[in-house]
């Protein structure tokens, strides 16, 4: 009993409350200690009980998700685990979430009421472990602040380098600390895969942008690769590239996931490398399973670089893990030195 990983359920509804708490519950290594129906009683619950997992809700009375993980954050440091609805706002607010510390995210799939949440219990369950195992400080301690600086056009410059990065677990928030720090002039385009729900990666892409003053935005059908633009594979769909007469433009398709995921790191990759060869930057965040893997070996072959993120800084290691285990790994760096050597490659 005293082995399982406490979790406190907090939520504005009774409903989910019993539902998200009786998913936990289910499960052997896992135990319900609390449960919190507004925000001033979830803060309170975090300081008296200690959970070593919390799951909170965006929309709460009295004090909303964000003001209540900023207090968590402040006063008592735990890891979060974020249940947001697919609305815009919920979605926006999620990624702000990412950046104040949360672990990861769940996405309800019908609104704040999801009756259908029985149909994430495997994907609940599983988060909820890997937030378990997750060390707190090396964690946070990777953690900037933001520069929240306003857009800028970039110079116009020619397209030198493609930089693509796959990430999974842990993803956002280190894509934003390695964006940045990229100059707005770079003669390099980005294509960034990051795996999270549908109705999310729109709400990514601004983000990058006010964050980093870059132009990025959740791809689209057409869209032309240009230096010193960012864009983000929108939840769904593979993000593939074609050569138009004398430019490249975005691809989007809805084929078969490839390793369990839509976007996959790996088709994109792949693409890629037809048309840029040599001059490709892959990198390779936090995540599980080994999405990027068979895209990496293609790089390589075509005399391209590979980017890992190291051990210490990653939420979960396995998709760095398994480049480096193939011998593909160019650099494996913590977060903080990655944008330094993307530079350094370009």
């Amino acid at each position: 009993m005293g082995n399982k990983i406490r979790v406190l359920v907090i939520d504005d509804s009774f409903l989910m409350r019993r539902v998200i708490s009786d998913i936990i519950n289910s499960d052997q290594e896992l135990e319900v200690v609390g449960r919190a129906k507004d925000g001033i009683e979830a803060l309170d619950m975090v300081l008296a009980l200690s959970p070593d997992v919390v799951t909170l809700d965006v929309n709460l009375p009295l004090k909303d998700g964000i003001l209540v993980l900023e207090d968590i954050m402040k006063k008592k440091p735990t890891r979060v685990i974020m249940l947001s609805a697919y609305t815009r706002t919920d979605a926006s607010a999620t990624m702000r979430a990412l950046e104040l510390g949360v672990v990861d995210f769940i996405a309800k799939p019908s609104g704040e009421i999801s009756l259908g949440l029985d149909k994430l219990k495997s994907e609940i369950i599983t988060k909820i472990k890997m937030a378990a195992k997750v060390d707190l400080d090396k964690y946070l301690a990777t953690f900037r602040p933001s520069s929240l600086a306003p857009v800028e056009e970039a110079k116009p410059v020619l397209i030198k380098k493609l930089v693509i990065i796959g990430a999974s677990t842990g993803g956002p928030r280190a894509i934003l600390d390695i964006m940045q720090d990229m100059p707005l002039d770079l003669p390099a385009a980005f294509l960034i895969i990051q795996h999270m729900p549908k109705g999310f990666t729109l709400s990514f892409a601004e983000r990058i942008a006010w964050n980093t003053g870059i132009r990025a935005k959740e791809a689209e059908e057409e869209d032309i690769i240009a230096p010193g633009r960012i864009f983000v594979a929108p939840a769904g769909f593979h993000m593939v590239l074609e050569r138009d007469i004398e430019q490249v433009r975005i691809r989007l398709t809805d084929g078969p996931p490839v390793n369990f995921v839509r976007p996959s790191i790996d088709v994109t990759m792949f693409s890629a490398t037809e048309i840029f060869g040599r001059d490709i930057i892959g990198v390779i965040l936090t995540g599980m399973g080994k999405d990027g893997l068979d895209g990496a070996k293609r790089i390589k072959e075509k005399g391209g670089r590979i980017i890992v993120q190291d051990e210490e800084t990653s939420v979960i290691w396995g998709m760095p893990k398994s480049i480096i285990k193939a011998g593909l790994a160019d650099e494996v760096l913590p977060i903080s030195k990655i944008s330094e050597a993307i530079i350094k490659y370009i």
